[in-house]
């Protein structure tokens, strides 16, 4: 497929397809999901969105988590009054 079929299944511009080609950032999520469509491969955005895959975020949120937690020194029981 060239450069200018795949913008046109994408209603994108070339410019647009060439930064997706060489992975700018700046390049939306919605050209991607474009650009699978037209590949006919967009069952591979839901991998790709999938946060339970993604082995860098759940490090980022262990390594996030608190190292030890203390309890409080104030007393937190609620007495009842009759």
């Amino acid at each position: 497929m060239t450069l200018a079929d795949l913008a046109a299944r994408m209603r994108m511009s070339e410019g647009t397809v060439r930064r997706l080609e060489k992975g700018d950032p700046g390049v939306s999520i919605q050209a991607l999901a474009m650009a699978l469509l037209a590949f006919g491969e967009l069952r591979r955005l839901h991998d790709l969105l999938d946060i339970a895959s993604d082995d860098t975020g759940l490090i980022m949120d262990l390594e996030a988590l608190p190292k030890r937690i203390r309890r409080s020194s104030k007393n937190t029981t609620v007495k009842s009054t009759p």
